[in-house]
């Protein structure tokens, strides 16, 4: 079987394409700011790279979030779309897990405590922490930057802590007692989407998957009880 991963949680989207095993066949980032149309042209590409075609795919894993809102929904309809399209299956999983899993990577025989963290904008962060294992130790949240660096200290005790994420580069001093132990992974890859999902329980999320968005949208802040002039529901 193989799996192409996709991760459009941030500015950068991850690609990546797996044998059965989690061998990489191909992998890629790409700039997710632009047309979706070229999100599939990066997309293609890899596919060709690990000399597959969308009716050779096993399945399609696709990150869920919590991320961007519009990147999210780019994100799962074009997982569906493809998925759909070849009649296999798609399967989510977190965004900050495959973080952390990208985390683990870089670090060697590490046993202790991975953090994820992105740039939530508004001044927050999303934030994920995991075992070495990959396993969640706490719910994911989303809060202030200094409030996750507390937490995150917190969740891992005495333990070894390694982290990871964009939300360095945005929120350095507020983050700063993690500094010093902060790895180079920046944002989720497709690899680790699709070796993740592949080592998870696989259910079918093609009909009734959609992105985890964990806080509320913009317009369900500014207009809680509706958008003025909007249809209402009956």
């Amino acid at each position: 079987m193989i799996v192409l991963g996709l991760d459009t949680a941030t500015l950068t989207a991850g690609i990546g394409v797996v044998s059965a095993d989690g061998a990489e066949l191909a992998a890629a980032r790409h700039d997710a700011s632009g047309r979706t149309a070229d999100l599939l042209v990066s997309i293609d590409a890899a596919c060709t790279r690990a000399g597959v075609t969308a009716k050779g795919l096993g399945a399609v894993a696709v990150g869920a979030g919590p991320g961007s809102f519009t990147g999210l929904r780019i994100g799962m309809a074009t997982a569906k779309g493809i998925a759909f399209a070849a009649g296999i299956p798609l399967w989510s999983v977190s965004s900050l897990a495959a973080l952390a899993a990208d985390v683990r990577a870089l670090v060697a025989s590490f046993d202790g405590v991975v953090a994820a963290v992105l740039d939530a904008r508004r001044g927050e962060v999303f934030a994920g922490v995991f075992d070495a294992a990959g396993t969640p130790l706490a719910e994911e949240r989303v809060c202030a930057p200094e409030v996750a660096a507390t937490w995150i200290t917190d969740v891992a005790g005495v333990r070894p802590l390694v982290a990871g994420g964009d939300a360095i580069e945005a929120f350095g001093p507020a983050l700063a007692p993690l500094a010093d132990r902060w790895s180079a992974a920046r944002t989720p890859s497709g690899l680790s989407v699709a070796r993740l999902a592949l080592a998870g329980p696989r259910d079918n999320a093609l009909l009734h998957g959609a992105p985890t968005y964990i806080r509320p949208s913009e317009a369900e802040v500014m207009y809680p009880d509706g958008v003025p002039g909007a249809l209402r529901k009956r």
